[in-house]
């Protein structure tokens, strides 16, 4: 039966708390990039227990950059589709928390109603940009520190991701540093970002006790590594932002520019999802069940 409109078998244990039980236990948490609520139920199929909302995949399914334009709303929107459709714990992109410490504040309390497990903000300045991308403007310590601290003040649950993009301007050094500082003021782990040799990644670890991040996006600064690789770094968690939404992107140009060139889809058609799988996938026929067994026609006395 649907989890979505029936209460049944859904986890009791708030989000947050489920969230930060899977990085306790040990081992690497994968977390593919679900970008919708279909996209949730094709990972869960597959097996995964957590997933990631990433603030790219987001703005770009909405034809806009990643350049800190989306609201608060805007996300818990995806949030709500992707919490809901698959139950399970969700790490949310926070981008610079939407603005100062009383924004940071409102954007937990938000992410938590819509369903959120888990947030990472960055100590980048708007307008942000990817974190693999040049010339990126950096918050003061002290500043992204207090945005940390009213994030740990405002959250019920929801666990609390500290990104720090210095490693770029700042060094090895300067990340390790700005991590420690974050972790101070109630972080509950760490995700440097944009680091770019395996290296890097140990030295960072070594030096930083916390659980921590590592981001695998495609055609970035980090080079490719597994998931088993980043654990044996050091590393309790990895995200694969924008790889489903990549794919899913360069399929549908394919299609238009069949649709266009052919006047139709029929060359492609052995790539697509048919509707059988597509119903299993979102359980219709479920769905149809629920509502006969409930719908049912009342004739007048």
């Amino acid at each position: 039966m649907s989890i979505y409109l029936v209460g049944q078998n859904l986890p009791t244990e708030p989000a947050g708390e489920r969230f930060a039980n899977l990085i306790r236990r040990g081992g690497i948490l994968r977390l593919p990039g679900a970008y919708n609520g279909l996209a949730a139920l094709q990972a869960k199929r597959q097996g995964f227990e957590a997933l990631y909302l990433s603030g790219a995949a987001v703005s770009a399914s909405m034809g806009l950059p990643d350049l800190g334009i989306i609201t608060v709303e805007d996300v818990c929107f995806f949030i709500r589709q992707v919490s809901r459709a698959s139950a399970l714990p969700v790490l949310v992109d926070g981008d610079t928390g939407y603005g100062e410490a009383l924004n940071v504040m409102h954007m937990v309390r938000a992410f938590e109603d819509a369903g959120a497990a888990a947030v990472h903000i960055e100590d980048q300045l708007l307008p942000k940009k990817c974190g693999h991308l040049n010339d990126k403007k950096l918050a003061a310590p002290e500043d992204m520190a207090a945005k940390i601290a009213a994030a740990a003040r405002a959250r019920r649950h929801l666990y609390i991701i500290a990104r720090t993009d210095a490693a770029a301007s700042e060094g090895l050094d300067g990340a390790v540093a700005r991590a420690k500082r974050y972790l101070d003021a109630g972080a509950d782990a760490i995700f440097p970002e944009a680091l770019t040799t395996a290296e890097m990644f140990r030295e960072f670890a070594s030096r930083v006790n916390a659980p921590l991040l590592a981001n695998m996006t495609e055609f970035g600064r980090t080079p490719y590594f597994t998931a088993s690789e980043f654990e044996q770094m050091g590393y309790r968690m990895v995200i694969w932002p924008v790889s489903a939404l990549r794919v899913a992107a360069k399929a549908h140009e394919q299609l238009y520019a069949t649709i266009q060139r052919e006047g139709g889809p029929g060359s492609v058609i052995g790539q697509m999802q048919t509707r059988q799988e597509l119903y299993e996938t979102i359980s219709y026929s479920d769905y149809e069940a629920l509502d006969a067994s409930i719908v049912k026609t009342v004739l007048p006395s």
